[in-house]
């Protein structure tokens, strides 16, 4: 029961699931313009590519918006350069807060992520469910249902493997595919075993007993 909870929450807040179904899907063409969540989250380390809001209280010249540069900083008005890769927002903002102190009294920082570009994070592939054990792990390109299932230990002993669902967004918005795991794993049946896009979420469901 818990598995089937834990699936459900994740891939609503990833997916949002306003999801449409297919049993055979078309792959969609993952668009590499497609926009990523606007959203804070104070406990995401920020990535390369990751769009930034910096406000700056009373001092409104030196807020900005832009993304975080290949080399994993950003450029802020009189302190410059400040690192922001592997940081969550708010550390961010306590490190421009120190680097402010010498220009701004007292000065109070709030960093707002607004779009997750970060590839780290975007790309990965998720597999949670009766399974041995939920994983997050990097796409690599060829990837398929039955290497991410692999990689998650296996179903099992209570999974209904024929019903499993590959959650995918595309530019139309979010999609659910059938996968029939029970028939690849034993039968060796690949018609179902799709080619895997980065951030596919595969959820395998529990048996009802």
């Amino acid at each position: 029961m818990f598995n089937r909870l834990f699936a459900v929450l994740l891939v609503a807040a990833v997916l949002n699931l306003s999801s449409c179904s297919a049993s055979n899907p078309n792959l969609p063409i993952h668009s590499k313009n497609q926009e990523g969540p606007k959203v804070l989250v104070k406990s995401y380390k920020m990535s390369v590519g990751d769009q930034i809001q910096i406000n700056v209280w009373k001092n409104a010249e030196l807020s900005l918006s832009e993304p975080i540069r290949p080399d994993g900083k950003i450029s802020m008005p009189l302190v410059g350069d400040v690192m922001a890769v592997g940081l969550t927002p708010e550390e961010l903002a306590a490190e421009i807060e120190k680097k402010l102190v010498s220009y701004v009294k007292s000065p109070n920082v709030t960093v707002i992520l607004t779009s997750l570009q970060g590839h780290a994070f975007l790309s990965r592939i998720r597999v949670t469910g009766s399974v041995v054990k939920n994983v997050s792990m990097p796409y690599y390109q060829g990837m398929t249902v039955l290497d991410a299932i692999l990689e998650a230990g296996s179903v099992d002993l209570y999974a209904d493997a024929n019903d499993t669902k590959l959650h995918r967004k595309t530019t139309k918005g979010a999609a659910s595919y059938d996968i029939r795991l029970k028939d690849i794993m034993e039968d060796g049946d690949m018609r179902t075993n799709i080619r895997l896009l980065p951030g596919d979420i595969i959820t395998v469901p529990e048996r009802n007993f």
